[in-house]
């Protein structure tokens, strides 16, 4: 399935705006946070350009699985590092374990539905991560209430996280075509909200 124009458009507003997210919107803070973030930001610009020019087939790939877990594994803990010192060891284990049982489950015949369970739980707690830790601290006044928008792009990444890695599985939640024409948007308006929250709520 090739995207259209529009799709196209949207797609290159989304790797313009992760390259600025890479170039100029991780300055300042700290050496792993802005590690993660540079990881996550450019796995966002590499799967728009790769979609740009090769198609939606290049979501096809066996990795999309593994690559789609890095994103918010990657955010989750620069948030973690920044916001949530105490919790930082347990959450770079947690990370580091998710993401090799979600790379040797995608990776090895592993039978049954240990795979899907496992992407589940590793997308389920770095997704509600993304999504509540900013909100609290924007309700709490710890940050600017925009810090929130990084919430939101956590909950639009983890939907798009998990359609994906569903569809991937053969047990799709919609219609590969309706996951098709609604990506490239979704994708967009994702990273929209992550680099507008980091700009204007830190």
């Amino acid at each position: 399935m090739k995207p259209s124009t529009r799709d196209r458009a949207l797609l290159l507003l989304t790797a313009l705006l992760a390259a600025y997210q890479v170039s100029a919107g991780i300055d300042g803070f700290d050496a792993l946070p802005i590690a993660a973030y540079t990881v996550a930001f450019g796995v966002l610009l590499v799967a728009a350009l790769l979609i740009f020019i090769l198609g939606f087939d290049a979501l096809d790939s066996p990795i999309v699985a593994i690559v789609s877990t890095i994103i918010p594994l990657s955010l989750a803990v620069g948030l973690i590092h920044q916001r949530a010192a105490s919790l930082r060891p347990p959450y770079l284990i947690f990370a580091i374990v998710g993401f090799l049982a979600v790379a040797l489950t995608r990776s090895l015949p592993v039978p049954g539905k240990s795979p899907t369970i496992v992407l589940a739980v590793t997308h389920g707690i770095a997704g509600l991560t993304i999504f509540l830790l900013p909100i609290i601290l924007s309700v709490q006044g710890k940050t600017q209430p925009l810090f929130s928008l990084v919430g939101v792009g956590g909950a639009l990444i983890g939907v798009g996280g998990l359609l994906l890695s569903f569809l991937k599985t053969g047990k799709p939640i919609l219609s590969r075509e309706t996951i098709m024409r609604l990506f490239p948007g979704l994708l967009l308006l994702t990273t929209t909200c992550f680099v507008a929250g980091f700009k204007f709520g830190q």
